[in-house]
This record gives structure tokens, C-alpha cells and sequence, in this order.
């Protein structure tokens, strides 16, 4: 039995759902995905969100034309506009990542999805600094600069890699960023820019960053890196599967910013962690089981502990990295299909946006808070075998001796538990029972959408000495929502269920 103690360790950490990532950002003028977005809200209810290609062809804001003998360059923001205030229209803010280059304004070719996003330097980092200035002066603008300053400003993805930035040119980068950060700055000191948005692996670029900084002295107002787990993609048609490396691993990758850059001059500075997950691939399975949601719910309980925010990549199914979706179940929070159908790590976002602010007892299996009301929740998940050598244990144990706030005397808490796992809040076992439809008919789409609901069971237990005690048993690949509402109990003195039948009590 853990007895949780009475008095609060600490506040949670809500830098979990401090940015959600999404795909390229012109994705965002589908209905389907901003109803996607908007349930999203509803029930977690995230600050920003991050994607790629504001600057990209596709939202069309770079348009060079000619007139008489002057070659001459219009910044159209209709698409930007739209993007944002749907965005704004749901409770999100965007955290702007400055990318990728517009064909126009590139300097080669190379482009990486099948939307050819382009991601090599300017021809012109004069041209490139008019398009940044532009884009911020007109959101300024729009949205007005008080706003404007909380929208966080990221230089780049992923530049380290080859496929992201030509030749992984760390020199290059830097010099993108000088000017960028200073364009950034000259629309206004107050705004936030920074970098360098690594990808894992390439640690060592945070050294190298805060030394260019510190010499060059360029504005950093932040640190970004992404975080991982998988290992190389074994492919099968349409889709991929990855070794994973223990959850534990991502959280050792959010430590490493701070760690890394003690003693520098970005030392201090928040640390965003801009994408992580098991997978970087859409198209991996492992995004729509029960494992996953098992497998991450450690990382939600702790990552907040070590940085400012860590952004799941991504929330939606409309993720076109590896070209236009295939398969039915596809790398975000949601089935992609018209109507959307919520997977078990969504529900683990749901579950933790359920939590109360002061933190009670956290664990290797489970977090306990109190709401200001006095109600009491739990989040237990059920350990993982990462390795997939084994399934995880078929059961998991769990005992909490809860400290609740009722009248003197003793009193009753009502206990209503939400439960997902292999079997229960899981559309993917559903469909795979099915026989696996490429195109489920309305019938199908009605019980796969049942088959997303969390399990939920309700029930009383006894208070004694402001304890209650909680047992609980979890399935293999489980995480459950527990909470605790003291009962005030308003049944008339009259009332006797023994009598529902028309019979006198005995």
C-alpha cells in the first residue's frame, strides 16, 4: 500500500500541453481538420501549435513578378490568414517555424515530402530577411504586437539533417539564423526567436549554437530540440515498423539542453522541446495501440520536470510527410476518416487534462492530484515491454492509500474510473476485428467510434480518518482515470430500494 501524503509535493507540470505538433500548415484550410482541431480543444486543450511551411509555396506568401524592366517581389498573406485565424478561432496559437524556402528564393532543388518543401539557403539573404520582416510586420499588424510577442519564433527544422537543410550545412544555419533573429528583432525587441530545432543525435550542435551566439552576438530567447525513440524503419507496403528504445530515453533527451548548455550564455533560457514521440514516422502502427499511450504516459507525468513544453508530433491524422495517407490508422491522435475517432494516447491527453493542479505523489505507475474543489484523480498506466520481445505483464497491481477532504467522521467518495487498453477505448482492435476495411461503411464508422470510448465504471468507498484506500488492477497495456468526488448524499430519509418492486422491506 503507498500512502499518498495530505499536503501537496508540488504544482504538475502542464508543459505537456503547452504546443501540439501538426503537418504542413495548409492542411489547416480543411474543414475536416479544423473539426479535428476543434475536438481537440474541447477536450485537452492545447496552448500553440507548430508546423511546417509558413513559408513554403504551398501558402503562397513569397510571389516575385515583373513589371517593366524591375524584377519585384509581393508578399501575399491570404492563406497565412486564413490558417491563423482558425487557429486563434479554437484557442491555439501558432508557434511560428520559420520554413521552408520558397522555390523563387531558393539557392538549388533539393526538397524533402511530397509537397516539395524546399530546404536549401537563400540566393539571397537580403530577399530572405524582406520576406521574414514582412510576415511578422503583417501579423503585427493583424493580431497586434501584445499577441504577436507570445507566439514563439523557431528558425528552421531540423537543420542537422540532409534532407531538412542542404548538406546538414551547420555554417549555413548559422548564418540563416543571424539574420533571421535579428530581422525578428528589428520588427520588435519584444518578439521571441530561437533554435536550433535538432533533431536527436546531434547534440553537439548545441555547443557549437551557444558558442556562435555568444560571439557573433546574436539574439537567442530560446532553445529547441526534438526528441525520439525509435530505431531505422523496417519497411512493409504502406507502412513501417521500429525497435523502440525505453520511454525512459526521452526524457533523458529533454535533460540534455540544459545539461549541455551550463556555463554558456544560454544557460537559463527555456528549453522547448518542438516535436518527440516513439516514432518520427506517420506511418508506424504502433501510434494506434494501447501500448503507445502506456508506453508515453511516464514521459507526460515527468517531462515538465526538465523543460518549458514537449510537443507531440502530430495531433492529426492529415500528416502527409510520406506522401497521402494509405492506411486507415495513420500517425496522429485521431482515425483518419470524415469523422473522427479518437486513440488511446489522445484519451491519455484527455486523462491528464483531468488532472488537478497540486501534485500529491508521483510514481513509476501513477500520478495523484487534488483539485482546488477537493476532488482527488489518479492516472495509472500499466508497465511496457519496449523492446517487443515480450507482451508486458497480462496484470498490474496497484494500492493507494488516497487522503480526501470529507465532513469529520468519516463520509463516502464517489469513484468514477476511465479505463483504455488493448481492448476497451481502442478503435484499432475494433477494426482490426472487422477484417481490417479499407473504406468502413457508415454502420462500421458508428461502432468504431463507440469502440473509442474509454471503459467507464462508477461506484462508492468508505472514508475513515480523511483515507480512503484504492485497489486497482490494470490490464496489460492499460492506463486508467480515477476520481474521487467526496458525496454529499441528498437520498430523502423515505427512500428504500428494497421496495422498487412494490414489496415491504423485511
Amino acid at each position: 500500500m503507498i500512502r499518498v501524503p495530505a499536503e501537496p509535493v508540488g504544482r504538475l507540470s502542464d508543459a505537456w500541453r503547452a504546443c501540439v505538433g501538426t503537418g504542413r500548415l495548409e492542411l489547416a484550410l480543411r474543414r475536416d481538420y479544423q473539426d479535428s482541431l476543434a475536438l481537440l480543444q474541447r477536450d485537452i486543450g492545447f496552448r500553440h501549435i507548430r508546423g511546417h511551411g509558413l513559408l513554403s509555396d504551398g501558402m503562397g506568401v513569397y510571389r516575385p513578378y515583373e513589371h517593366g524592366c524591375f524584377r519585384l517581389v509581393h508578399h501575399s498573406f491570404t492563406y497565412v490568414d486564413q490558417v491563423l485565424d482558425a487557429y486563434l478561432a479554437l484557442g491555439i496559437r501558432p508557434f511560428l517555424e520559420l520554413g521552408f524556402m520558397p522555390e523563387e528564393l531558393a539557392s538549388g532543388d533539393q526538397t524533402v515530402f511530397w509537397w516539395r518543401g524546399n530546404v536549401t539557403p537563400p540566393r539571397s539573404h537580403r530577399e530572405w530577411a524582406d520576406l521574414v520582416r514582412a510576415t511578422l510586420r503583417h501579423l503585427v499588424d493583424r493580431y497586434g504586437l501584445d499577441e504577436v510577442r507570445t507566439w514563439p519564433i523557431e528558425v528552421w527544422n531540423e537543420p542537422n539533417l540532409a534532407d531538412f537543410w542542404q548538406g546538414a550545412d551547420e555554417q549555413a544555419y548559422h548564418r540563416l539564423y543571424e539574420v533571421t533573429a535579428h530581422t525578428v528583432k528589428e520588427v520588435d525587441a519584444g518578439l521571441q526567436v530561437g533554435g536550433p530545432a535538432i533533431s536527436p543525435g546531434a547534440d553537439d550542435w548545441l555547443d557549437r549554437f551557444a558558442e556562435f551566439a555568444a560571439h557573433r552576438e546574436v539574439p537567442v530567447d530560446f532553445v529547441s530540440k526534438h526528441a525520439y525513440t525509435s530505431g531505422p524503419a523496417q519497411h512493409v507496403p504502406f507502412g513501417v515498423h521500429q525497435t523502440l528504445a525505453p520511454a525512459t530515453d526521452l526524457l533523458d533527451q529533454f535533460a540534455t539542453p540544459r545539461d549541455r548548455l551550463k556555463g554558456t550564455g544560454l544557460a537559463g533560457l527555456p528549453v522547448h522541446i518542438t516535436e518527440f514521440n516513439s516514432s518520427y514516422r506517420p506511418d508506424n502502427p504502433v501510434h494506434d495501440t494501447a501500448f503507445h499511450a502506456a508506453y508515453l504516459a511516464p514521459v507526460l507525468a515527468r517531462g515538465g520536470d526538465l523543460v518549458d513544453s514537449f510537443s507531440y508530433w502530430t495531433f492529426s491524422d492529415m500528416f502527409e510527410e510520406a506522401g497521402i495517407p494509405t492506411a486507415l490508422f495513420h500517425g496522429g491522435f485521431g482515425l483518419l476518416t470524415h469523422r473522427q475517432v479518437r486513440k488511446p494516447v489522445y484519451h491519455l491527453y484527455a486523462f491528464m487534462a483531468r488532472m488537478g493542479p497540486d501534485l500529491l505523489a508521483r510514481g513509476d505507475d501513477h500520478l495523484v492530484t487534488r483539485h482546488p474543489d477537493g476532488r482527488v484523480t489518479v492516472l495509472a498506466w500499466a508497465p511496457v515491454d519496449p523492446t517487443g520481445e515480450t507482451p508486458g505483464p497480462e496484470r498490474h497491481s496497484l494500492r493507494l492509500s488516497l487522503p480526501v477532504l470529507v465532513p469529520a467522521g468519516g463520509g463516502e467518495v464517489f469513484v468514477r474510473r476511465s479505463t483504455v487498453d488493448d481492448e476497451r477505448g481502442n478503435a484499432y482492435t475494433a477494426w482490426r476485428h472487422m477484417g481490417s476495411p479499407r473504406s468502413p461503411q457508415r454502420e462500421q464508422l458508428d461502432v468504431l467510434h463507440e469502440a473509442a470510448e474509454p471503459a467507464r465504471t462508477h461506484g462508492r468507498l468508505p472514508v475513515r480518518d480523511g483515507r480512503t484506500d484504492l485497489d486497482l488492477t490494470l490490464a496489460r497495456h492499460e492506463i486508467t482515470l480515477v476520481e474521487l468526488t467526496p458525496v454529499t448524499d441528498e437520498t430523502p430519509p423515505w427512500w428504500d430500494e428494497r421496495r422498487l418492486l412494490g414489496r415491504e422491506p423485511s
